[in-house]
């Protein structure tokens, strides 16, 4: 148990919630809080360049969540499923935005509820939903959405439990699936698997150098995958990366980055690099980063990038595309960051979140538009709240 700002905070370690009593969010009230903020202009502050492109709130989502996940859909919906509302208060519900309309429904129900599953959607259409913190422990349930039916279906159990493990589609079809927790603790585990899509079974396969947590996994254009920073059970916060190769189903330790980082968030450049933003040296509130780096995957190093406009951690793991070979950093800041890679800056969007947002989800929509959804404020209570930028 620990103690920040006066309230009293409990695990999951990665999902930090106030306890404290919760007043349900209305959905009008959801929508007005999720207004957006346009900076005045000659305040004297000088900021980051402003980067083309507008955030404006839309309807929000039937339920307050974070921790969520949110995967866009063949036929252009997006499903998000489970997060929470509070602390050990997880949902088993889902819903799907429909850009046609600019809104929320309800769809299927998985088996459990749970908070920090991983999704990701197969080359078949459905969306594979594996694991995740359940209410004081951890799952190996895996599932299907299937979107002709609108209904979740069972597709087994992984080979160990895991909550807030990272997940990558590969070439083949297969998923890698790496680290998490399969209890609550400091660091994260060095376990891994796959997913086999064409038979439904999971494979245990040699483990990662290196236990991790709060890492990210990036695919390359070779097909190979880049598993960065994290927190380690055993060793604490991780620098060293690895490469996972689909060929020999093994792990290679890489490059050592720049810094530790644990919530951050990375994505691939238009030239192949890997560029990597934000985090937390040691996963805490007072060690939030601003600074960025790029993974060359021809030499194996890291190099030092321009900075994100402020300090940010619990990002989405993963950027948005945007035109131009730009990605879009949301998340962790009232502030949202487009990265350019023909200036190698980040460029401020103009207009701002109302409030920081913690573990929101930020999808690309089939227009080039991004959807974010809910998260939660520094004051721990998540937001039914979403919102769309438009580049």
């Amino acid at each position: 148990m620990l103690r920040r700002a006066g309230v009293v905070l409990v695990a999951p370690a990665l999902f930090f919630i106030a306890i404290d009593s919760y007043n349900r969010h209305l959905v009008t009230a959801a929508h007005a809080e999720s207004g957006v903020n346009s900076p005045s202009v000659g305040s004297g502050v000088a900021g980051p360049p402003t980067a083309l492109g507008t955030l404006r709130a839309t309807l929000p989502m039937l339920e307050p969540r974070s921790g969520h996940s949110a995967t866009l859909l063949p036929n252009g919906k997006v499903l998000i499923a489970g997060g929470m509302r509070r602390n050990q208060d997880f949902y088993n519900t889902a819903e799907l935005y429909d850009p046609a309309t600019g809104e929320f429904a309800s769809t299927g129900s998985m088996a459990v509820a749970t908070v920090g599953n991983a999704a990701v959607l197969l080359k078949s259409g459905k969306v594979l939903v594996l694991g995740g913190w359940v209410k004081g422990d951890t799952t190996d349930l895996a599932e299907f959405y299937n979107p002709a039916t609108g209904k979740f279906e069972n597709a087994g159990h992984m080979t160990m439990k895991r909550g807030r493990a990272e997940v990558a589609l590969l070439a083949n079809g297969d998923v890698l699936i790496t680290g998490g927790q399969e209890h609550d603790g400091p660091g994260g585990m060095d376990t891994a698997e796959l997913y086999h899509a064409a038979n439904g079974t999971f494979e245990a396969i040699a483990p990662m150098h290196f236990g991790r947590i709060a890492h990210t996994m990036t695919v390359l254009s070779d097909g190979r995958v880049l598993i960065a920073g994290g927190m380690s059970e055993k060793d604490g916060a991780v620098r060293i990366a690895e490469i996972y190769d689909p060929s020999t189903k093994t792990f290679t330790t890489t490059g050592q980055m720049l810094t530790a980082r644990i919530k951050h968030c990375s994505g691939v450049l238009p030239d192949g690099r890997v560029l990597i933003a934000g985090g937390s040296i040691d996963g805490g509130w007072t060690h939030q980063l601003a600074s960025a780096e790029i993974y060359d995957p021809k030499s194996g190093t890291f190099t030092a990038a321009a900075s994100l406009s402020d300090a940010r951690f619990k990002l989405p793991y993963q950027p948005a595309a945007l035109p131009g070979g730009r990605l879009l950093f949301a998340g962790g800041s009232k502030t949202l960051d487009v990265y350019d890679p023909a200036s190698g800056k980040f460029l401020a969007v103009s207009d701002q979140l109302p409030d920081v947002r913690h573990y929101m989800e930020e999808t690309r929509l089939a227009d080039g538009s991004v959807l974010l959804t809910g998260g939660y404020p520094d004051n721990d209570q998540a937001t039914a709240a979403a919102w769309i930028y438009k580049p």
